[in-house]
């Protein structure tokens, strides 16, 4: 079995293995990753500042129709993106499922990411795809996937080149494959950027 997990979902695999252990799964799959640890601390230099967070809770308490308009936006990169990798239908779809979610959990979400995923990353001891594009604008790769093979056992990296935060709907094909090949030979490790001219293809990566 592999677990796979978008964005917060990647924190409920990364949690769910550093609890129960592996048991059936074979493999883990984390996908625009929200880990290690976004906030900015101390011992976290490399994280988002508080302000960020303070900000984005600001915004939704003020106008949260609006605020998940914005997010949209950057998920999507709608800017560069809009019209030829997502549709104003596609875009619409997830704002609709966006902002049918209650103002508390709304709220919820920004408190959730704040969540440090250190040691549980470290408990960790089957093979984990990491795969995000490098423009995404939610969880800035530099913050996030970058960071991620230097605190898991064994990881593959696959980054797509112009891929925003939602790289399953903007990059499917790109996604798709980097995961059946992973399925196929879990085990294999490194990192590899993954774009038009270097779409993702079996065989070790970096």
């Amino acid at each position: 079995m592999v677990l796979a997990g978008f964005a917060m979902g990647t924190g409920e695999v990364t949690r769910y293995l550093a609890v129960h252990g592996p048991g059936r799964v074979t493999a883990a799959v984390l996908v625009a990753p929200l880990l290690p640890f976004l906030l900015k601390t101390h011992d976290n230099p490399d994280g988002v500042d508080r302000s960020v967070f303070d900000a984005l809770t600001a915004r939704i308490a003020a106008d949260r129709p609006a605020a998940m308009k914005d997010f949209m936006d950057r998920s999507y990169s709608v800017d560069l993106l809009g019209g030829d990798r997502v549709s104003d239908q596609a875009w619409q779809n997830s704002f609709y499922v966006a902002i049918s979610a209650s103002a508390h959990a709304a709220l919820g979400c920004v408190t959730a990411c704040l969540e440090d995923f250190r040691a549980d990353l470290a408990a960790i001891s089957v093979p984990v795809l990491v795969i995000q594009g490098d423009q995404d604008r939610v969880l800035p790769y530099e913050a996030t996937g970058s960071r991620l093979p230097a605190l898991l056992t064994n990881a593959r990296c696959v980054v797509i080149a112009g891929g925003p935060h939602a790289i399953i709907w903007t990059h499917a094909d790109e996604v798709n494959q980097a995961l059946l090949d992973f399925i196929g030979h879990p085990g294999r490790v490194g990192r590899r950027h993954s774009g038009p001219e270097n779409p993702p293809q079996s065989g070790r990566v970096g």
